[in-house]
Protein backbone atom coordinates (compact mmCIF):
# COMPACT_ATOMS: atom_id res chain seq x y z
CA UNK A 1 0.00 0.00 0.00
CA UNK A 2 3.04 2.57 0.58
CA UNK A 3 4.21 4.42 -2.51
CA UNK A 4 0.98 6.56 -2.82
CA UNK A 5 2.73 10.11 -3.53
CA UNK A 6 0.06 12.42 -1.44
CA UNK A 7 -2.90 11.18 -0.65
CA UNK A 8 -3.43 14.28 1.75
CA UNK A 9 -5.93 17.39 0.23
CA UNK A 10 -5.16 20.50 0.45
CA UNK A 11 -7.20 21.14 3.78
CA UNK A 12 -5.81 18.06 5.39
CA UNK A 13 -2.31 19.46 4.97
CA UNK A 14 -3.49 22.71 6.28
CA UNK A 15 -4.57 20.26 9.57
CA UNK A 16 -0.92 18.98 9.75
CA UNK A 17 0.75 22.10 9.72
CA UNK A 18 -1.73 23.28 12.37
CA UNK A 19 -1.54 20.61 14.59
CA UNK A 20 2.66 20.94 14.23
CA UNK A 21 2.48 24.15 15.25
CA UNK A 22 0.47 23.74 18.34
CA UNK A 23 2.15 20.81 19.37
CA UNK A 24 5.89 23.25 18.95
CA UNK A 25 4.00 25.90 21.37
CA UNK A 26 2.80 23.07 24.03
CA UNK A 27 6.40 21.90 23.90
CA UNK A 28 7.92 25.06 24.29
CA UNK A 29 5.50 26.36 26.94
CA UNK A 30 6.88 22.76 28.60
CA UNK A 31 3.82 21.21 28.66
CA UNK A 32 4.69 17.77 27.13
CA UNK A 33 5.42 16.71 24.05
CA UNK A 34 2.14 18.28 22.51
CA UNK A 35 1.13 15.60 20.32
CA UNK A 36 -2.35 15.51 21.65
CA UNK A 37 -3.33 18.84 21.80
CA UNK A 38 -1.52 18.84 17.99
CA UNK A 39 -4.14 16.18 17.33
CA UNK A 40 -6.97 17.92 18.62
CA UNK A 41 -6.38 21.12 16.49
CA UNK A 42 -5.52 19.10 13.63
CA UNK A 43 -8.62 16.86 13.90
CA UNK A 44 -11.05 20.17 13.98
CA UNK A 45 -9.64 21.23 11.41
CA UNK A 46 -9.96 18.18 9.24
CA UNK A 47 -12.15 15.79 11.24
CA UNK A 48 -11.09 12.98 8.47
CA UNK A 49 -7.54 13.62 8.94
CA UNK A 50 -6.71 10.30 10.66
CA UNK A 51 -7.90 8.08 7.94
CA UNK A 52 -6.47 10.34 5.31
CA UNK A 53 -3.04 9.83 6.58
CA UNK A 54 -3.56 5.74 7.26
CA UNK A 55 -4.22 5.51 3.97
CA UNK A 56 -0.67 4.73 2.35
CA UNK A 57 0.26 2.72 5.59
CA UNK A 58 0.37 -0.62 6.50
CA UNK A 59 -1.60 -0.34 10.03
CA UNK A 60 -1.13 -2.73 13.33
CA UNK A 61 -3.17 -1.55 16.26
CA UNK A 62 -2.37 -3.06 19.40
CA UNK A 63 -4.85 -2.60 22.43
CA UNK A 64 -4.63 -4.46 26.08
CA UNK A 65 -5.29 -3.17 29.68
CA UNK A 66 -2.21 -4.22 30.33
CA UNK A 67 1.54 -4.25 27.93
CA UNK A 68 -0.05 -2.09 25.46
CA UNK A 69 2.90 0.42 24.60
CA UNK A 70 5.79 -2.12 25.20
CA UNK A 71 4.39 -4.47 22.73
CA UNK A 72 4.16 -1.72 20.52
CA UNK A 73 7.54 -0.63 20.91
CA UNK A 74 8.08 -4.31 20.34
CA UNK A 75 6.38 -4.77 17.21
CA UNK A 76 7.51 -1.43 15.35
CA UNK A 77 11.37 -2.84 16.34
CA UNK A 78 10.76 -6.10 14.54
CA UNK A 79 8.81 -4.55 11.30
CA UNK A 80 11.67 -1.99 11.13
CA UNK A 81 13.52 -5.24 9.53
CA UNK A 82 10.64 -5.16 6.45
CA UNK A 83 10.46 -1.10 6.28
CA UNK A 84 10.13 2.24 7.91
CA UNK A 85 7.53 2.13 11.02
CA UNK A 86 5.71 5.20 12.31
CA UNK A 87 4.60 5.06 15.94
CA UNK A 88 3.05 6.88 18.90
CA UNK A 89 6.16 5.44 20.68
CA UNK A 90 4.91 7.94 23.92
CA UNK A 91 1.65 5.99 24.60
CA UNK A 92 -0.86 8.92 23.55
CA UNK A 93 -3.09 6.10 22.51
CA UNK A 94 -6.24 8.19 21.72
CA UNK A 95 -7.36 9.39 18.49
CA UNK A 96 -5.95 13.03 18.72
CA UNK A 97 -2.10 11.65 19.62
CA UNK A 98 -2.77 8.51 17.37
CA UNK A 99 -3.20 11.47 14.34
CA UNK A 100 -0.19 13.67 15.74
CA UNK A 101 1.94 10.37 15.07
CA UNK A 102 1.07 9.47 11.93
CA UNK A 103 1.08 13.11 10.89
CA UNK A 104 5.04 12.54 11.19
CA UNK A 105 4.92 9.18 9.09
CA UNK A 106 4.69 10.35 5.60
CA UNK A 107 7.97 8.26 4.80
CA UNK A 108 6.94 5.54 6.39
CA UNK A 109 5.20 1.87 5.02
CA UNK A 110 4.06 0.77 8.35
CA UNK A 111 2.46 2.51 11.34
CA UNK A 112 2.29 0.64 14.43
CA UNK A 113 -0.16 1.90 16.99
CA UNK A 114 -1.30 1.40 20.72
CA UNK A 115 -4.87 2.34 20.84
CA UNK A 116 -6.80 2.90 24.06
CA UNK A 117 -9.56 -0.02 25.02
CA UNK A 118 -12.41 2.31 24.73
CA UNK A 119 -11.43 3.71 21.11
CA UNK A 120 -10.16 0.32 19.57
CA UNK A 121 -13.56 -0.30 17.16
CA UNK A 122 -13.43 3.57 16.19
CA UNK A 123 -10.00 4.11 15.38
CA UNK A 124 -10.12 0.51 13.51
CA UNK A 125 -13.22 1.66 11.42
CA UNK A 126 -10.46 4.85 10.61
CA UNK A 127 -7.66 3.65 9.92
CA UNK A 128 -8.66 0.06 7.81
CA UNK A 129 -5.76 -1.66 9.72
CA UNK A 130 -3.87 -4.69 8.41
CA UNK A 131 -3.34 -6.43 11.63
CA UNK A 132 -5.15 -5.93 15.25
CA UNK A 133 -3.13 -7.55 18.13
CA UNK A 134 -5.34 -8.10 21.39
CA UNK A 135 -3.61 -9.20 24.73
CA UNK A 136 -5.69 -8.82 27.54
CA UNK A 137 -8.54 -7.33 29.04
CA UNK A 138 -8.93 -6.75 33.05
CA UNK A 139 -10.40 -3.92 35.64
CA UNK A 140 -8.76 -0.30 34.85
CA UNK A 141 -9.96 2.69 35.42
CA UNK A 142 -13.48 2.07 37.35
CA UNK A 143 -14.58 5.43 36.73
CA UNK A 144 -14.18 5.57 33.40
CA UNK A 145 -14.28 2.39 31.60
CA UNK A 146 -16.78 -0.25 31.13
CA UNK A 147 -17.09 -3.09 33.18
CA UNK A 148 -14.46 -5.62 31.36
CA UNK A 149 -17.11 -7.68 29.86
CA UNK A 150 -18.82 -5.16 28.44
CA UNK A 151 -15.46 -3.54 26.71
CA UNK A 152 -15.37 -7.48 25.56
CA UNK A 153 -18.62 -7.23 23.87
CA UNK A 154 -17.50 -3.39 22.35
CA UNK A 155 -14.59 -5.27 20.81
CA UNK A 156 -16.56 -7.91 19.60
CA UNK A 157 -19.32 -5.52 17.94
CA UNK A 158 -16.64 -3.71 16.24
CA UNK A 159 -13.99 -6.13 14.78
CA UNK A 160 -16.95 -8.13 13.37
CA UNK A 161 -16.04 -9.09 9.38
CA UNK A 162 -12.95 -7.37 10.07
CA UNK A 163 -10.58 -7.79 6.92
CA UNK A 164 -7.31 -7.48 9.56
CA UNK A 165 -5.69 -10.24 10.71
CA UNK A 166 -6.60 -10.70 15.12
CA UNK A 167 -3.62 -11.83 16.88
CA UNK A 168 -4.98 -12.57 19.64
CA UNK A 169 -4.57 -14.16 23.73
CA UNK A 170 -5.74 -17.59 23.76
CA UNK A 171 -5.36 -17.75 27.37
CA UNK A 172 -7.58 -14.76 28.05
CA UNK A 173 -11.57 -15.55 27.74
CA UNK A 174 -12.66 -12.32 27.23
CA UNK A 175 -10.06 -11.83 24.55
CA UNK A 176 -11.09 -14.76 22.48
CA UNK A 177 -14.79 -14.00 23.02
CA UNK A 178 -14.03 -10.26 21.38
CA UNK A 179 -11.93 -11.92 18.72
CA UNK A 180 -13.95 -14.60 17.69
CA UNK A 181 -16.02 -12.45 15.96
CA UNK A 182 -13.30 -11.93 12.86
CA UNK A 183 -13.23 -13.79 10.38
CA UNK A 184 -8.82 -14.43 10.47
CA UNK A 185 -8.16 -14.82 13.93
CA UNK A 186 -3.84 -15.69 14.68
CA UNK A 187 -4.59 -17.76 18.68
CA UNK A 188 -1.29 -16.95 20.81
CA UNK A 189 -0.87 -19.01 23.81
CA UNK A 190 0.52 -15.71 25.54
CA UNK A 191 -0.95 -17.02 29.64
CA UNK A 192 -2.71 -15.17 31.76
CA UNK A 193 -1.71 -14.65 35.67
CA UNK A 194 -4.12 -12.44 36.50
CA UNK A 195 -7.48 -14.46 36.20
CA UNK A 196 -10.45 -12.46 38.99
CA UNK A 197 -12.01 -10.75 35.35
CA UNK A 198 -12.42 -13.71 33.69
CA UNK A 199 -14.38 -16.55 36.17
CA UNK A 200 -17.86 -16.26 34.08
CA UNK A 201 -18.19 -16.76 30.74
CA UNK A 202 -18.69 -13.78 28.64
CA UNK A 203 -20.92 -15.73 26.22
CA UNK A 204 -23.44 -17.44 28.43
CA UNK A 205 -22.54 -15.89 32.49
CA UNK A 206 -21.67 -19.34 33.34
CA UNK A 207 -19.20 -20.37 35.64
CA UNK A 208 -15.68 -20.73 33.59
CA UNK A 209 -13.71 -24.03 34.44
CA UNK A 210 -9.85 -23.52 34.25
CA UNK A 211 -8.39 -27.15 34.72
CA UNK A 212 -4.88 -26.42 34.48
CA UNK A 213 -3.72 -24.03 31.56
CA UNK A 214 -7.41 -24.74 29.65
CA UNK A 215 -9.95 -22.73 30.31
CA UNK A 216 -13.98 -23.63 29.22
CA UNK A 217 -17.15 -23.00 29.73
CA UNK A 218 -19.64 -26.01 31.42
CA UNK A 219 -22.89 -24.49 30.24
CA UNK A 220 -22.81 -23.17 26.64
CA UNK A 221 -19.07 -24.87 25.44
CA UNK A 222 -17.25 -21.71 24.92
CA UNK A 223 -13.71 -23.03 25.21
CA UNK A 224 -10.21 -22.18 24.65
CA UNK A 225 -9.01 -22.32 20.83
CA UNK A 226 -6.26 -23.69 20.32
CA UNK A 227 -2.63 -21.43 19.64
CA UNK A 228 -1.12 -21.57 16.83
CA UNK A 229 1.93 -19.74 18.45
CA UNK A 230 3.37 -20.35 21.80
CA UNK A 231 5.34 -18.86 24.75
CA UNK A 232 7.27 -21.60 25.97
CA UNK A 233 9.54 -21.27 28.84
CA UNK A 234 12.06 -19.07 27.35
CA UNK A 235 11.22 -19.58 23.45
CA UNK A 236 8.51 -18.68 21.51
CA UNK A 237 6.83 -21.88 19.44
CA UNK A 238 5.58 -21.00 15.76
CA UNK A 239 3.10 -22.74 13.78
CA UNK A 240 5.77 -25.32 12.42
CA UNK A 241 6.66 -25.91 15.71
CA UNK A 242 10.10 -24.40 16.01
CA UNK A 243 11.41 -22.57 19.05
CA UNK A 244 13.04 -19.27 19.17
CA UNK A 245 15.05 -18.33 22.01
CA UNK A 246 13.39 -14.95 23.70
CA UNK A 247 16.81 -12.71 24.39
CA UNK A 248 14.94 -9.69 25.97
CA UNK A 249 16.40 -7.02 27.79
CA UNK A 250 13.04 -6.37 29.61
CA UNK A 251 12.50 -8.29 32.78
CA UNK A 252 9.32 -10.32 33.23
CA UNK A 253 7.54 -13.30 32.08
CA UNK A 254 4.49 -10.58 31.00
CA UNK A 255 7.15 -8.95 28.42
CA UNK A 256 8.23 -12.33 27.18
CA UNK A 257 4.50 -13.22 26.48
CA UNK A 258 4.17 -9.55 25.16
CA UNK A 259 7.30 -10.98 22.49
CA UNK A 260 5.43 -14.35 21.58
CA UNK A 261 2.62 -12.01 20.41
CA UNK A 262 4.49 -9.42 18.79
CA UNK A 263 6.24 -12.25 17.24
CA UNK A 264 3.39 -13.48 15.76
CA UNK A 265 2.34 -10.02 14.44
CA UNK A 266 5.89 -9.64 12.42
CA UNK A 267 5.22 -12.68 11.01
CA UNK A 268 1.82 -11.33 9.57
CA UNK A 269 4.02 -9.34 7.49
CA UNK A 270 6.62 -11.90 6.31
CA UNK A 271 9.27 -11.14 9.32
CA UNK A 272 10.64 -14.01 10.56
CA UNK A 273 10.70 -15.11 14.24
CA UNK A 274 14.58 -15.20 14.75
CA UNK A 275 14.80 -11.44 12.74
CA UNK A 276 11.81 -10.36 14.79
CA UNK A 277 13.50 -11.52 18.28
CA UNK A 278 16.83 -10.20 17.83
CA UNK A 279 15.56 -7.03 16.95
CA UNK A 280 13.30 -7.18 19.90
CA UNK A 281 16.66 -7.12 22.12
CA UNK A 282 17.38 -3.68 21.19
CA UNK A 283 14.73 -2.03 23.35
CA UNK A 284 15.91 -1.34 27.00
CA UNK A 285 13.36 0.36 28.22
CA UNK A 286 9.77 1.45 27.20
CA UNK A 287 9.16 5.66 28.09
CA UNK A 288 11.18 5.24 31.01
CA UNK A 289 9.32 1.96 32.42
CA UNK A 290 12.12 -0.54 33.76
CA UNK A 291 14.60 2.27 33.58
CA UNK A 292 17.54 2.11 36.36
CA UNK A 293 18.24 5.66 37.65
CA UNK A 294 20.95 7.15 39.93
CA UNK A 295 18.94 9.62 42.30
CA UNK A 296 20.53 10.45 45.31
CA UNK A 297 23.25 8.64 45.00
CA UNK A 298 21.32 5.37 45.41
CA UNK A 299 19.80 2.95 42.07
CA UNK A 300 16.28 3.39 41.84
CA UNK A 301 14.11 1.20 38.90
CA UNK A 302 11.36 2.99 37.89
CA UNK A 303 8.85 0.43 37.21
CA UNK A 304 4.66 1.23 36.08
CA UNK A 305 1.76 -0.64 37.17
CA UNK A 306 -2.08 0.78 37.14
CA UNK A 307 -4.47 -1.86 38.09
CA UNK A 308 -4.44 -4.99 39.64
CA UNK A 309 -3.04 -7.39 36.86
CA UNK A 310 -0.46 -5.25 36.14
CA UNK A 311 0.72 -4.65 39.95
CA UNK A 312 0.87 -8.59 40.14
CA UNK A 313 2.92 -8.85 37.18
CA UNK A 314 5.55 -6.35 38.38
CA UNK A 315 5.52 -8.00 42.18
CA UNK A 316 6.92 -11.12 40.19
CA UNK A 317 9.94 -9.29 38.75
CA UNK A 318 11.05 -7.24 41.75
CA UNK A 319 14.39 -8.00 43.59
CA UNK A 320 13.52 -10.19 46.70
CA UNK A 321 13.38 -8.79 50.21
CA UNK A 322 15.32 -7.23 51.99
CA UNK A 323 15.50 -4.69 49.27
CA UNK A 324 13.36 -2.01 49.56
CA UNK A 325 10.37 -0.93 47.02
CA UNK A 326 8.24 2.76 47.23
CA UNK A 327 4.71 2.38 45.84
CA UNK A 328 3.12 6.00 44.67
CA UNK A 329 -0.44 6.00 43.45
CA UNK A 330 -2.46 8.84 42.65
CA UNK A 331 -5.73 9.05 41.19
CA UNK A 332 -5.96 11.96 38.98
CA UNK A 333 -7.62 12.11 35.29
CA UNK A 334 -5.42 9.95 33.55
CA UNK A 335 -5.00 6.86 36.48
CA UNK A 336 -8.76 7.23 36.93
CA UNK A 337 -10.49 8.67 40.50
CA UNK A 338 -11.84 5.38 41.51
CA UNK A 339 -9.03 4.10 43.75
CA UNK A 340 -10.79 0.86 44.93
CA UNK A 341 -9.11 -1.35 42.64
CA UNK A 342 -6.01 -1.18 45.29
CA UNK A 343 -8.09 -3.68 47.60
CA UNK A 344 -7.77 -6.00 44.62
CA UNK A 345 -4.27 -6.14 44.95
CA UNK A 346 -2.28 -8.81 46.85
CA UNK A 347 -0.10 -6.69 48.76
CA UNK A 348 1.21 -9.95 50.77
CA UNK A 349 3.34 -10.32 47.79
CA UNK A 350 5.96 -7.35 49.39
CA UNK A 351 6.07 -9.20 53.19
CA UNK A 352 9.77 -9.22 54.26
CA UNK A 353 10.42 -6.11 51.68
CA UNK A 354 10.96 -2.05 53.42
CA UNK A 355 8.15 -0.26 51.86
CA UNK A 356 7.78 3.38 51.87
CA UNK A 357 4.53 4.92 50.24
CA UNK A 358 3.64 8.44 48.66
CA UNK A 359 1.89 10.15 45.97
CA UNK A 360 -1.55 11.90 46.08
CA UNK A 361 -3.74 8.85 47.72
CA UNK A 362 -0.75 7.36 50.04
CA UNK A 363 -3.37 7.27 52.56
CA UNK A 364 -5.48 5.21 50.51
CA UNK A 365 -2.75 2.99 50.01
CA UNK A 366 -1.80 2.88 53.47
CA UNK A 367 -5.02 1.55 54.72
CA UNK A 368 -4.73 -1.04 52.24
CA UNK A 369 -1.24 -1.92 53.43
CA UNK A 370 -2.31 -2.03 57.00
CA UNK A 371 -5.34 -4.48 56.63
CA UNK A 372 -2.70 -6.38 54.33
CA UNK A 373 -0.07 -6.45 57.50
CA UNK A 374 2.56 -4.76 55.95
CA UNK A 375 5.45 -2.71 57.52
CA UNK A 376 5.45 0.42 55.98
CA UNK A 377 6.33 4.37 56.15
CA UNK A 378 4.14 7.21 54.93
CA UNK A 379 6.55 9.82 53.13
CA UNK A 380 6.20 13.33 51.90
CA UNK A 381 7.90 12.67 48.47
CA UNK A 382 10.73 10.61 46.73
CA UNK A 383 13.58 12.39 48.72
CA UNK A 384 12.45 11.43 51.81
CA UNK A 385 11.93 7.93 50.57
CA UNK A 386 15.15 7.30 49.50
CA UNK A 387 17.17 8.84 52.53
CA UNK A 388 14.76 6.40 54.71
CA UNK A 389 15.50 3.00 52.37
CA UNK A 390 18.09 0.87 53.56
CA UNK A 391 20.38 -0.98 51.26
CA UNK A 392 19.80 -2.30 48.04
CA UNK A 393 18.59 -0.87 44.88
CA UNK A 394 15.31 0.62 45.53
CA UNK A 395 11.95 -1.02 43.06
CA UNK A 396 9.88 2.29 42.06
CA UNK A 397 6.15 1.11 41.91
CA UNK A 398 4.17 3.49 41.13
CA UNK A 399 0.59 4.33 38.78
CA UNK A 400 0.16 6.40 35.40
CA UNK A 401 0.48 10.04 37.07
CA UNK A 402 2.68 8.96 40.00
CA UNK A 403 5.27 7.46 37.55
CA UNK A 404 5.34 10.65 35.60
CA UNK A 405 5.98 12.75 39.16
CA UNK A 406 8.55 10.31 39.80
CA UNK A 407 10.34 10.62 36.30
CA UNK A 408 10.45 14.53 36.30
CA UNK A 409 11.74 14.21 39.81
CA UNK A 410 14.97 12.18 38.77
CA UNK A 411 15.60 13.97 35.28
CA UNK A 412 14.28 10.58 33.24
Amino acid sequence: MSGNSDPLTPRAKLAVTAGKAAAAVSRAAGRGSGSVIGGRVALKLDPDLLARLATHLDVILVSATNGKTTTTRLIAEALRAAGPVVSNALGANMPAGITSALAGGSDAKFAVIEVDEKYLAGVARDTDPKCIALLNLSRDQLDRAAETRMMAEHWREGLAGSKAVVVANADDPLVVWAASSSPNVMWVAAGQMWKDDAWSCPSCGGVMQRPGDDWFCGDCGFRRPTPTWALSGDHVLDPHGSAWPIHLQLPGRANKANAASSAAVAAVFGVPPQVALERMYQVQAVAGRYDVVQFMQRDLRLLLAKNPAGWLETFSLIDPPPNPVILSVNARGADGTDTSWLWDVDYTRLTGHPIFVLGDRKLDLAVRLEVANQSFQVCENLDQAVQLAPPGRIEVIANYTAFQDLRRRVGN
